[in-house]
C-alpha cells in the first residue's frame, strides 16, 4: 500500500503535533522520523544508520517515475532519495535495503513539502511489495528490484503568511536581516517549508540584531487546506529581554595570556548585543593561528542587569610548524623554499618566521649563480586595536636574472590595519643596500630608504582558488636614493575578477589588470629592482621571469612604466581535476607615461590543475606570440595557487 500525504485529516492532525512540539530547526533527522517544517517526530533509530550493523551485501536495482513534467521536482527527489544516490553499490543486507526505502518516505516528503506539494502519494516497493509493509528478515530476490514511484500533487500557495511580533524597522543598515516576505514567505508565493523555516529564523534574527539575544519562534501555526491548496501560516516570535555584552571569560588557554584573548574579540562590556559581533570575534581569533579550535558561547540567560556573559573556549595549536615547498619552470629551473614558525613567543600570538629560498637550480649548481633568499618576519598582532598589527622584518638576498644580477639587505617596519572583512591597509618604512651588476650600466651600488603604503579591497571566496569576487589594490612607495640624490615615487594598482558561469562554479572566467608608473629619476640612476618588468609565472606566461623590459642594444632594462592583462577561462571537469585555457599580455615603457614605443608582448596557452585541500597544483604550458630570439618556444610552469 502507498504512503499517502493528501489526507486532510492526518496532515491537519500532524500540524497540530508539530504546533504543540515546537522546538529549534534540527540537523536532518534519523531515517524513522518524520520532519514537518524543521521538526523531528516520532524518531527512532534504523538499521541503515547503524554503524554497527553487519548484513550480507544486497544488491538491487532501481526504477524511479515521477508523474508530471517537472524537472526540478523530479532532480528534488532523486536528490533526496538515499535509494537513488546509492543505487551503484548494495545495500548492507535484506534489513539495509528495508532501512534504507523506509527512510526514504522521510527524505521523500520532506523534499516536496520543500517544493510546496503536501498533497502527494509516495510508494516504494521491493520486489512489487511495499517496503513499510515488509520486515526486516523479508527474502528478497537478487538483486531487487526497486520501484519508487511518486505523484507530487498540486502546488501550495500561502493563504496566511503571518509574523507576530516581528522586530521593529532598523535605522542601522549594519543591523539589516531580509524580510521574509523578500524570501517567499508571503500571500500568493509557494507555500514551500524552507520558506517557512527560514522566516522563523529571519525573524528571531531580526530582533537578535536590534540587541534580543535570546529572541525564539515561540510557536508555529501551520494549517493546510487542501480544499483549496493553501497553507496558513503564522508564526509568533518572542524576543526576550534586551541585552548588552558582559564579561568576557577566556578558557582552555595553556601558553596564551587570557586577558589578551578576551581583549581580541573586540568585545566590549556594556555595548549593545549583535551577532555580527560575535562573529567579527570569532574571525579575530581564527587569524590569529595560535588555536586548533576557538568558539564564543552566550551565557543560558541575560542577566537582571540586561548583561549576557560571554565565555571564549579555545584550545591551542603546537606553537612551531615547519613548511617546505616547491615551483618550476622551464625558463627559471626548480626552485625549493622552507620556513620555519614559531606562532605564539611571548603568549600574546607574537609569530617569529624565518624563511628560505633558493631558485634558478638546474642550469647551474654555482652557488654565486643561483637566487635566493632568506630572512625573518616577526609580527606582533592586537597593537592599538584587535586589528592593528606590528610588523618588522630583514631580509639578505641574491637575485640572477637576465637583465641584471643583485646582491643586497633590506627590511621594513611597519603596521597592517583591517577595517573590515573586505577593506584592508599596511604602512611601513623601508630602507635596503643593494649591489648590481648589469651588461648595460655596469656595477653600482644604491642606498635607499622611504615608505611604502597600500590599500586592498578583497571579496574573494577564495584566495588559493577563488571563483567570485573581485581583489583591488593600490600601491604607493616614495623613497630616497641617497648614492645618486634622487627622490622617487612608484604607484602600481591592480584589479582582478573572478565570475561563475554555473551556480557549482565549475565554468569560471577570471581576468587581471595591472599598471604601474615611476616618477621622476632617468633609468640609469634608478636602483633596477625598482623599475618595472613582466614575464614569468605570474606575468606573462611563455616568457622568462622579468625578462620583459625596455630594449637597448646591449639589452633588456627596467621600464618606467608597465601594463599587464590576463584572461582565464577554468573549468573544473571532476571534483579534483581542472583545466584552464589563458591568455597573458605586458607592455613595458621607458617613460612614466607610456608612449607604447615598445612592443606588447602575448602569450597563450592552456594549464592543468589538481585541486587540493591547500590550493590548485598548477601547471601551465604557454608560448610567446611575439618571440625574440633568446625567448622559448614552449615554456612550462609548475607551482601551487591559481596564476592569479
Amino acid at each position: 500500500m502507498s504512503t499517502r500525504i493528501a489526507d486532510a485529516d492526518r496532515v491537519l492532525r500532524l500540524c497540530v503535533v508539530a504546533a504543540l512540539a515546537f522546538g529549534p530547526v534540527f540537523a536532518a533527522p534519523p531515517a524513522s522520523a518524520l520532519e514537518i517544517f524543521g521538526l523531528r517526530l516520532f524518531e527512532r533509530q534504523d538499521a541503515e544508520e547503524d554503524d554497527t550493523f553487519i548484513g550480507t551485501p544486497q544488491p538491487y536495482t532501481v526504477e524511479f517515475t515521477v508523474s508530471g513534467d517537472d524537472e526540478e521536482i523530479e532532480s528534488d527527489l532523486k536528490n533526496a532519495s538515499s535509494l537513488w544516490a546509492d543505487r551503484e553499490e548494495p545495500a548492507a543486507g535484506v534489513a539495509g535495503l528495508v532501512a534504507k526505502a523506509r527512510g526514504d518516505y522521510r527524505r521523500l516528503l520532506d523534499a516536496l513539502y520543500g517544493q510546496a506539494r503536501y498533497g502527494g502519494t509516495i510508494s516504494i516497493t521491493l520486489d512489487g511489495r511495499e517496503a513499510s509493509d515488509l520486515l526486516p528478515d523479508v527474502e528478497l530476490a537478487d538483486p531487487a528490484a526497486v520501484r519508487v514511484t511518486i505523484d507530487p500533487g498540486p502546488l501550495f500557495h500561502f493563504e496566511r503568511a503571518q509574523i507576530v511580533n516581528k522586530a521593529p524597522p532598523t535605522t542601522n543598515r549594519d543591523d539589516h536581516v531580509a524580510d521574509p516576505a523578500e524570501e517567499g514567505f508571503r500571500v500568493g508565493e509557494p507555500a514551500r517549508s524552507g520558506a517557512i523555516v527560514g522566516a522563523g529564523r529571519l525573524a528571531s534574527e531580526a530582533w537578535r540584531h536590534q540587541g534580543y539575544a535570546k529572541a525564539e519562534v515561540a510557536e508555529r501555526r501551520i494549517v493546510a487546506a487542501h480544499d483549496t491548496e493553501t497553507i496558513d501560516a503564522t508564526i509568533r516570535v518572542e524576543p526576550g529581554a534586551y541585552a548588552v555584552f558582559g564579561p568576557v571569560t577566556v578558557s582552555g588557554t595553556e601558553r596564551m595570556d587570557p586577558a589578551f584573548v578576551a581583549r581580541q574579540t573586540g568585545i566590549t562590556p556594556g555595548t549593545e548585543y549583535d551577532p555580527d559581533d560575535m562573529k567579527k570575534a570569532n574571525d579575530r581569533l581564527a587569524r590569529l593561528d595560535v588555536f586548533s579550535s576557538s568558539r564564543l558561547q552566550e551565557a543560558e540567560t541575560v542577566g537582571p542587569d540586561g548583561r549576557l556573559p560571554i565565555e571564549v573556549i579555545v584550545q591551542e595549536r603546537p606553537p612551531r610548524r615547519f613548511g617546505v615547498g616547491g615551483s618550476y619552470s622551464t625558463l627559471d629551473g626548480l626552485g625549493f623554499e622552507a620556513y620555519w614558525l614559531h606562532r605564539n613567543l611571548f603568549g600574546r600570538a607574537e609569530r617569529l618566521r624565518v624563511e628560505g629560498r633558493v631558485s634558478g637550480l638546474g642550469e647551474t649548481f654555482k652557488p654565486d649563480e643561483l637566487t635566493y633568499r632568506v630572512g625573518t618576519t616577526f609580527t606582533k598582532p592586537g597593537i592599538y586595536t584587535p586589528e592593528t598589527d606590528f610588523v618588522a622584518s630583514v631580509y639578505g638576498e641574491r637575485e640572477v636574472l637576465d637583465a641584471y644580477t643583485r646582491t643586497g639587505v633590506s627590511g621594513r617596519i611597519g603596521f597592517t590595519h583591517r577595517f573590515s572583512e573586505e577593506l584592508s591597509a599596511r604602512l611601513f618604512a623601508t630602507g635596503g643596500y643593494n649591489h648590481f651588476n648589469d651588461d648595460i650600466f655596469g656595477e653600482r651600488d644604491f642606498v635607499t630608504a622611504g615608505f611604502l603604503g597600500g590599500i586592498t579591497y578583497d571579496t574573494r571566496d577564495n584566495a588559493a582558488n577563488a571563483t567570485r569576487g573581485i581583489f583591488t589594490e593600490l600601491t604607493v612607495t616614495p623613497f630616497y636614493e641617497f648614492e645618486y640624490g634622487n627622490a622617487a615615487a612608484s604607484v602600481v594598482a591592480e584589479a582582478r575578477a573572478y565570475y561563475s558561469l554555473d551556480e557549482e562554479s565549475r565554468f569560471v572566467l577570471a581576468g587581471r589588470v595591472k599598471a604601474g608608473a615611476l616618477f621622476d629619476p632617468p633609468i640609469a640612476e634608478t636602483p633596477p629592482d625598482k623599475l618595472f618588468f613582466a614575464g614569468g609565472g605570474g606575468s606573462v606566461r611563455g616568457y622568462a621571469y622579468r625578462n620583459i623590459g625596455v630594449e637597448t642594444p646591449l639589452g633588456v632594462a627596467g621600464g618606467r612604466s608597465l601594463i599587464e592583462g590576463s584572461a582565464e577561462l577554468r573549468v573544473r571537469v571532476t571534483d579534483t581535476i581542472g583545466i584552464v585555457g589563458f591568455a597573458d599580455a605586458g607592455y613595458v615603457g621607458a617613460e612614466a607615461f607610456p608612449d607604447f614605443s615598445e612592443d606588447l608582448r602575448i602569450g597563450v596557452g592552456a594549464g592543468l590543475r589538481y585541486i587540493t585541500g591547500f590550493g590548485p597544483i598548477r601547471l601551465d604550458i604557454a608560448v610567446p606570440l611575439d618571440r625574440r630570439e633568446n625567448d622559448p618556444s614552449v615554456a612550462l610552469y609548475v607551482g601551487i595557487g591559481q596564476a592569479f
